[in-house]
């Protein structure tokens, strides 16, 4: 499951070697998504300015190539052996599932407090913001794509209307976010855990990728209070600002406006109703409704 294609090769070295290479195609292909998804060329600069100054972070980049005659940009990376998605852990109900959550909530938490101090570097530059208009236009978006469910959400109108669910968002400092930061993006292998597809990297509050991880009704509670546990404790070693669950919950109103307000059938279609709930109940706890 992928935006662009992309093929596992085995290369066989000089020596006899053989080595794995995940590679990715842009093949003509973008997948901007008003602003928040960029595509191969820009998941290419995340692994050359941002990732690759990293102790060992993998999976690494090898390299990207530029066909000369369509100007298409294919990426290249370590194939990590032996691994599997950590949302496929969860389908298997495996019992390793927890850790893997709580590794990946702390490896995730380690990274914002590292970047914290590197936004204004010019060679993080490139990198989407995330300000004011961005997050309004999500919510303007899944006002206008709702309008047949209208009557069923009446609170809606004010939730979209207003700029403050935003405000804690944009109010604490920003960090280098994966921006899509599910389990489906995560690779575990034994004791550990790898992060994938990084075209969605931005700069904005870190929160938003915690909110990710922890998002859906499949996870136990007990296991959501562990990650934000654990992403606490990898990023204040004083304990998190007294703003942090207000953070959370503006996180968690962005993720679900950034997925309703996509595309109209999606706004709409039965499986996402269920969003409209979670919103809700994350409004009220900012006092928004």
């Amino acid at each position: 499951m992928s935006t662009f294609p992309n093929e596992v090769v085995t290369c066989q070295l000089p020596d006899g070697r053989k080595r794995r290479v995940f590679i990715k195609y842009q093949t003509g292909q973008s997948h901007e998504c008003h602003g928040h998804r960029g595509d191969v060329p820009y998941e290419a600069e995340v692994y050359r300015r941002v990732l690759h100054s990293l102790p060992n972070f993998k999976p690494k980049c090898l390299g990207a190539h530029t066909d000369p005659n369509t100007g298409d940009i294919s990426l290249f990376l370590e194939y990590v052996y032996r691994s599997v998605r950590l949302s496929d852990i969860v389908w298997k109900r495996l019992p390793r599932q927890p850790r893997a959550m709580s590794q990946a909530a702390s490896w995730i938490g380690k990274f914002h407090a590292m970047h914290k101090e590197r936004i204004d570097d010019l060679s993080l530059s490139f990198l989407k913001k995330y300000d004011a208009e961005y997050y309004r236009g999500w919510a303007q978006r899944t006002l206008d794509f709702s309008r047949p469910l209208h009557g069923r959400f009446p609170w809606l109108n004010k939730l979209c209307k207003t700029d403050e669910w935003f405000a804690p968002l944009l109010a604490e400092p920003q960090t280098v976010i994966h921006g899509e930061f599910y389990a489906k993006t995560i690779l575990v292998r034994n004791q550990s855990v790898f992060t994938v597809d990084w075209e969605s990297a931005a700069i904005a509050a870190g929160e938003i990728d915690l909110a990710a991880l922890t998002e859906g009704k499949h996870w136990p509670a007990d296991v959501v209070r562990e990650c934000e546990r654990a992403y606490v404790g990898a990023g204040w070693a004083e304990g998190p600002p007294r703003t942090f669950g207000r953070t959370l919950d503006a996180a968690r109103i962005y993720l679900h406006f950034r997925w309703l307000g996509e595309r109209p059938d999606w706004t709409v279609r039965e499986k996402n109703l269920t969003r409209y709930d979670h919103l809700h109940a994350s409004a009220e706890r900012l006092g928004l409704l």
